[in-house]
């Protein structure tokens, strides 16, 4: 098990380039699925989630390689198996996402019920809906979702959940319905570029699909999709990560290879905290000096500022000079990172779905643990603003969405380092203290 040791107190200065988007990636990997011949992606990121995505298709009898180039190169050797087992799918929500093209192509998806960050209750309710809607009998056994079809057919269907509408429900029914007999509409669909993303994916291949970017999504139904290229947009969470990274340090950093529109208010936030941004035609740059300003943020679906990029301005927003307040309308309970960030003398109280964040004029290193994905990047952006070293343990959560975050930021200068967590080998009897209560 690897950790971080960052030692603070660096500005970051330079360019760096953002890697290809995890959550478009994933559910582009699935739609694979319905297809026969070969399928080149470009940019995909290198990452532990895409890793098991891949592994994942192998048991279902989809061949994927990456080549010199680094593309992806997919290819369907055994159409028969239908079966995710639940090994794999626990690991990541995004698993779940082959349900759809699995009915779909094969008639057939038994799927385990997914897993993923430990950030509250995320049920698959919708999609079940939604493929039920298309005609699939869909039953839950032992754990499993086992849903049926000899061939889907168009309906009218509600996407939209208690807490807005469903990213991972909507591509898994987008692309189920792509190869249904008829025109299916899709209301309270979800707007995020990466649904955008899989749409032109799925057009590339042969789909029709209008409406992508809004909430009501029209597709018509073909007899067959076509072997395509794609390349996949950039991470706008990466990007938006990187900025503030730089903006907690009052560094100027430029991300590269971004797309300023899918983070229009996210940059806005950042403005509100007194940083200066620039945005070219594939690049943002942000300038900051001094303590940022206090300012409120509310997590919310897209156009919003994207709860994956919550907990960062927590860290951004804890050497505030004043108060600010923080919810999250998407996962409630999305605060694992607080108890981590207050032991680095941030001073934040969570109360239910949102905390109030009293500025700090400085934070102290020290040994921190990562509990999720985008809390672990919390902590490194907070361990580049705190005084002396700073260890972020579990950082295997990190390396499900960054791509070797630490060069990134290394090429910006920072102090940071990866390292084997020898803690993390020590036998129980010698871990005393903290250790024991985590």
């Amino acid at each position: 098990m690897d950790c971080f040791r960052i030692t603070g107190g660096v500005r970051l200065l330079g360019r760096v380039r953002a890697s290809g988007s995890k959550n478009a990636a994933l559910p582009i990997m699935a739609a694979a699925l319905l297809v026969d011949g070969p399928i080149t992606l470009k940019r995909v990121p290198d990452l532990a989630d895409v890793n098991t995505l891949a592994l994942l298709l192998g048991q279902l009898g989809v061949e994927v390689k990456r080549d010199s180039d680094g593309n992806l190169r997919i290819a369907t050797v055994d159409p028969t198996p239908t079966k995710a087992d639940y090994d794999l799918v626990r690991r990541m929500r995004a698993s779940f996402c082959v349900l759809g093209p699995l009915v779909a192509k094969r008639g057939r998806g038994v799927v385990s019920l997914p897993g993923g960050c430990n950030i509250g209750t995320r049920p698959v309710d919708l999609h079940l809906a939604g493929l039920s809607a298309l005609g699939a009998e869909v039953r839950i056994e032992h754990g499993y979702v086992i849903a049926a079809a000899k061939r889907l057919r168009g309906a009218d269907i509600n996407l939209r959940g208690p807490f807005g509408p469903t990213v991972t429900g909507t591509a898994n029914v987008m692309s189920a319905a792509t190869l249904a007999v008829g025109r299916t509409v899709i209301r309270g669909a979800a707007t995020e570029p990466e649904i955008v993303d899989l749409g032109n994916f799925l057009i590339a291949m042969g789909a029709q699909i209008f409406g992508l970017g809004t909430e009501t999504i029209e597709i018509i139904g073909v007899d067959e999709l076509q072997p395509t290229q794609y390349r996949i947009i950039p991470d706008r969470i990466e990007v938006g990560t990187l900025l503030l990274a730089g903006a907690i340090t009052g560094g100027c950093v430029t991300v590269e290879e971004a797309r300023p529109g899918h983070l229009a208010a996210v940059l806005a936030a950042l403005a509100a905290t007194g940083a200066d941004i620039d945005c070219r035609a594939d690049n943002v740059t942000v300038r900051a000096a001094g303590r940022p300003r206090p300012t409120n943020i509310r997590a919310r679906p897209y156009p919003g500022v994207p709860t994956d990029l919550q907990a960062q301005f927590m860290a951004l927003l804890s050497l505030s000079t004043g108060e600010s307040l923080i919810s999250d309308s998407v996962f409630a309970d999305r605060f694992m990172q607080v108890a981590e960030l207050n032991r680095l003398g941030a001073r934040i109280k969570r109360s239910g779905s949102s905390a109030t964040v009293r500025g700090v004029r400085e934070l102290s290193g020290a040994s921190v643990m990562a509990s999720d994905l985008r809390a672990s990047a919390a902590l490194v952006l907070a361990g580049l603003a705190a005084e002396r070293e700073t260890i972020v343990r579990r950082i295997y959560h990190l390396d499900r969405g960054y791509q070797r975050l630490e060069q990134k930021l290394a090429e910006l200068g920072a102090r940071i380092l990866r390292e084997r967590d020898q803690e993390a080998f020590l036998p129980a009897r010698h871990l005393v203290g903290p250790q024991l209560v985590r």
